[in-house]
C-alpha cells in the first residue's frame, strides 16, 4: 500500500519566473495511466531512480501515464511576447530520485505538433519528436464534463489515438492507495522530471502548478504504438487502464532551459 499523502504537505510557492521561463495553458488536459508488472521497466532509466511502485492485486506494479492536451497561450511568463498553440503527448514514468527522495517523473519523451519543435529538441537535446496532433472534444460548461473527447496523433516516433467518455456516475478508483487525496497527489503533482537527452545525458527540468482539478472518466478505445513498441504495455491491454483523468484546462509555469545532471 502506497503512503498517505495530503496535497497541503506538497504545495509551494510559485518559484518566481525569470529569463526564457514559460507560461502556457494546457487544453483538453487528461491522465491516461496504466499499471504493469515492474519488471518491464527494467533498463528504462538509470539506477540513480527507482520505480515507485503500487501494489495492485498483490503485485508490485509500476504506473506509466500517457498525458494528451493543446498548449494554449504558451508565451514568456516574464516577457511581453506572442502566444503560440499547439497540441502535445507526454509518455511518462513515476519514479523516485533516491538522490533527494523526491518523487517525480521519468520521461520517456513527447510528440509536439509545432515549428517550434526545434529549439527543445535541437537546441535543448529534448526527446521531443514531430507529430500531427487533432482534438475532437465537445466540453459540457453546465455538467462540468466532457460529452466527446478524441485524440489523434499521427507520428512516426509515436502513433497514438485515444476515445474518452465522462458521465456524473464516474468514481475514483485507485488500488493500492489508502485514499483518493494520496493518489491524486502522485499522479497529478510530480514537478520534477528527468529523461535521456538525444546525446544520452541525463537532463532534467522542472514545472510548477496549482491543484489541479482533474476528474475521473472512462477510455472507450485507446492505440498507444510506442506502449506497445517497447513491450510495457501490450495492445491488448491498453483498453484496461489502472485510470483515467480529465481537467478542462489548467496552467502550468515551466522553468527553462532544461539542466545536465552532473
Amino acid at each position: 500500500m502506497q503512503e498517505s499523502r495530503k496535497l497541503i504537505d506538497y504545495l509551494i510557492e510559485r518559484p518566481k519566473p525569470r529569463g526564457i521561463d514559460v507560461l502556457c495553458g494546457l487544453k483538453h488536459f487528461a491522465i491516461i495511466t496504466y499499471a504493469v508488472p515492474a519488471e518491464r521497466f527494467k533498463g528504462i532509466f538509470p539506477d540513480r531512480f527507482q520505480l515507485d511502485v503500487v501494489e495492485v492485486d498483490g503485485q508490485d506494479m509500476g504506473l506509466i501515464s500517457v498525458v494528451p492536451f493543446i498548449d494554449v497561450d504558451f508565451t514568456s511568463a516574464v516577457f511581453p511576447f506572442p502566444k503560440f498553440t499547439m497540441g502535445q503527448t507526454n509518455y511518462r514514468i513515476y519514479i523516485i530520485d533516491t538522490a533527494t527522495s523526491e518523487r517525480c517523473v521519468w520521461f520517456l519523451g513527447t510528440t509536439l505538433d509545432s515549428w517550434a519543435l526545434a529549439v527543445p529538441r535541437y537546441l535543448w537535446n529534448l526527446p521531443w519528436h514531430a507529430g500531427s496532433v487533432h482534438f475532437d472534444c465537445c466540453f459540457n460548461d453546465s455538467t462540468g464534463l466532457y460529452e466527446k473527447y478524441r485524440m489523434e496523433t499521427s507520428s512516426s516516433w509515436a502513433e497514438a489515438s485515444v476515445e474518452l467518455v465522462q458521465s456524473e456516475s464516474d468514481e475514483f478508483q485507485f488500488p493500492g492507495f489508502p485514499d483518493v487525496e494520496s493518489a491524486l497527489v502522485y499522479l497529478t503533482h510530480p514537478l520534477a522530471g528527468f529523461y535521456y537527452r538525444r546525446d544520452n545525458k541525463l537532463g532534467t527540468y522542472r514545472v510548477w502548478h496549482k491543484e489541479l482539478k482533474a476528474k475521473p472518466a472512462k477510455l472507450k478505445s485507446a492505440n498507444f504504438k510506442l506502449l506497445s513498441d517497447l513491450g510495457i504495455v501490450e495492445a491488448e491491454e491498453q483498453s484496461a487502464p489502472y485510470s483515467v483523468l480529465i481537467e478542462p484546462i489548467n496552467e502550468f509555469t515551466i522553468y527553462l532551459p532544461p539542466t545536465v545532471v552532473g
